[in-house]
């Protein structure tokens, strides 16, 4: 069997200047190149998803626009797929499951953004689905949010997160862990 890495919505929008800037983005990113370089490498499969809003009233990841496009700093390359996706859920309506049995993956390393959205919508899809998950977070980022009155701090909504999907849902490494002990 086989493991995949799957890139979740690293676009512009998502880093500064974007329409919906996360905190830490940048960094995210470059330990996504690094992750993505190692599976170049070893020419293991690699899944770009590209978030499109199809949404009434959606503000960014606009289809025609630079803040939809995939980050410079993780650009796919010609012979590698990129599936398209209207829902957090890497999974839905999408071709992702049906391709990635067809390449016999029954792994995947995450790495991709927003944590508390399409990251923890499509780990726990993939877990669901059979596949063996691994998150790796400081290739992952997010952005402060609202809860009724309260103000959650980026870094206790990544903690959060994260400690939540690796209790049952995935191992959650960083890059330099999994880069060390890949398996």
């Amino acid at each position: 069997m086989t493991t995949a890495l799957l890139l979740i919505d690293i676009q512009n929008d998502y880093f500064p200047g974007g329409k919906m800037e996360l905190e830490g983005s940048l960094e995210a990113s470059l330990r996504a190149q690094e992750i993505l370089a190692f599976f170049r490498e070893r020419a293991l499969p690699i899944v770009h998803i590209q978030h499109v809003s199809a949404r009434p009233g959606a503000t960014f990841f606009l289809p025609g626009t630079d803040g939809v496009k995939t980050h410079q700093n993780v650009e796919p390359l010609p012979k590698e797929m990129i599936f398209q996706k209207n829902y957090p859920n890497s999974f839905r309506s999408t071709p992702l499951l049906d391709h990635l049995r067809d390449k016999q993956v029954d792994k995947v390393v995450v790495c991709g953004m927003m944590t508390p959205m399409c990251v923890d919508a499509t780990v726990r899809a993939a877990f669901d689905y059979g596949l063996e998950v691994t998150v790796v977070h400081d290739a992952c980022a997010t952005r402060t949010l609202i809860f009724g009155d309260q103000t959650i701090p980026a870094a206790q909504v990544q903690a959060a997160f994260l400690s939540a999907l690796s209790f049952l849902y995935a191992r959650v490494v960083t890059a330099a862990e999994f880069l060390r002990n890949f398996r």
